[in-house]
Formats: C-alpha cells, structure tokens, sequence
C-alpha cells in the first residue's frame, strides 16, 4: 500500500464558497433592469423581473454549454435572450446591459467573514490557489495577491467536475493531486470533481443541509476557521 502523501496546496472554489454570489447577482440584475426599463419603457419590460432574467440565464448557459466556458458570453447571450423576450432584438443594448452587470457584480462583491482570517491561518504552509467554474478574479473581489495559483474554468476550456480543470490546478500548484485539498460549497461540482482526480475534498457545507446524494466528501465543515484544524490531522 503505498504512503498517503500530505497537502501542500488548497484550492478554494469563489461563489457561495468565498462570497455570497446569489446576494451579487441579484443586486446586480436590479441594477441592470431598472436600466433596461429605462431604456425600453413599456409594458413588456415592466412584467420582467429578476427571476426571469435568471430562467433565461440559465435556459441560455444550458444551451451554450460544451460550446464555451467564456461566463461574460453567457451572460452577453442571456441579455440578448431577454431583451428578445419582450420585443427589443438590440445587440448594443445587449451589450451595455452586459457592461452594466459586470460593473456592478465585481464592485459588490462582500467577503464571509471567515475567509480572509483562514486564508491568513493557511498560506504560510500551504500553497493556496482558487479554482472556480465563475469569473470573480481575486483582485475585483477584495483579495488581491492571495493565491498562487488561480483557474477559471473559462481560461482552462473545462468546467468542474471534469478531472481536466482540477489538472490544471494541480501542475499551476506544484503538486500530485493526492497533495492537494479542494474545498467548495458543491457537492456536484466541487466534491465529486475532487474526488474523481483523486484529491482530499472538503464541502463547506455553510447551511448544515442535508446530503441526499451519493456524492461523499473526505470531510464536510460549516465554516473556512475549522480548516486550519483539519488540515493538522
């Protein structure tokens, strides 16, 4: 039986898992169509709201998914879908609402407040890196210079849970995959892609729902400050 090896390096997943993306997004969205409406007065754009703009998001992502992993094309794309829905097939207003939400999503980015004291207990003994399948590059999210390594699944052509992007991370570290240690709030994404490559993985698990899945973590914590205890044993 060969040795376990030990973690040198933690990859940390970016929405729900370093920041409240929903809380974000939205604010975002209401940013953007109170522009839209604006802009396109009228019935029609009255009656839309944000969790339609989300249906038609995610109806769009669905639809362009294995055919780009670029996120401000999907969301270019959603506009464009939303602005069709309601009569206004407008490439520029597309593109100045896209401009908008990009704005908007980067500059209210808020931390959990146990993120910036983990990552201060961690990085003096392990290589930190961020692997997300989103587009909150650390410097427009209040963490400038905090990890050594950084993939996108939109810079990398692959998405969490496929075993191609957690590669990646694992030669931008320095490290076997058995050395690194993933942690993200998606069991589908996060912990089975971990799992499949042969990483440690761990489910912040923020909420304390339950697991109705197959999909199980080496270890489930609710907040980034057990990390620190964890990673000792």
């Amino acid at each position: 039986m060969s040795e376990k090896k030990a973690i040198t390096a933690i990859s940390f997943d970016g929405d729900e898992t370093l920041w409240d993306f929903q809380k974000v997004m939205r604010h975002s969205l209401a940013i953007v169509l109170g522009e839209l409406r604006s802009r396109v007065p009228g019935e029609a754009s009255e009656g839309l709201n944000i969790d339609k703009m989300i249906e038609i998001r995610n109806a769009v992502a669905a639809e362009l998914r294995g055919k780009t992993v670029n996120l401000e094309e999907v969301r270019f794309q959603a506009f464009k879908r939303t602005l069709q829905s309601i009569g206004c097939a407008d490439d520029a207003l597309a593109r100045d609402l896209n401009a908008r939400y990009l704005e908007n999503r980067f500059e209210d980015i808020e931390l959990y407040p146990d993120v910036i004291p983990a990552l201060d207990s961690l990085r003096d003994e392990f290589t930190l890196g961020l692997l997300s399948n989103g587009n909150g590059y650390p410097e427009h999210c209040g963490l400038p210079e905090r990890f050594s390594f950084v993939v996108f699944s939109q810079d990398a052509g692959a998405e969490k849970p496929e075993t191609e992007i957690f590669s990646v991370a694992c030669r931008q570290a320095g490290c076997a995959p058995a050395e690194l240690m993933h942690v993200g709030d998606s069991l589908a994404s996060d912990v089975s892609g971990a799992n499949a490559v042969g990483a440690v993985s761990v489910w912040l698990n923020r909420e304390n729902v339950r697991n109705d899945t197959d999909v199980l973590p080496d270890h489930e914590i609710q907040s980034l400050a057990a990390l620190a205890e964890l990673v000792k044993n």
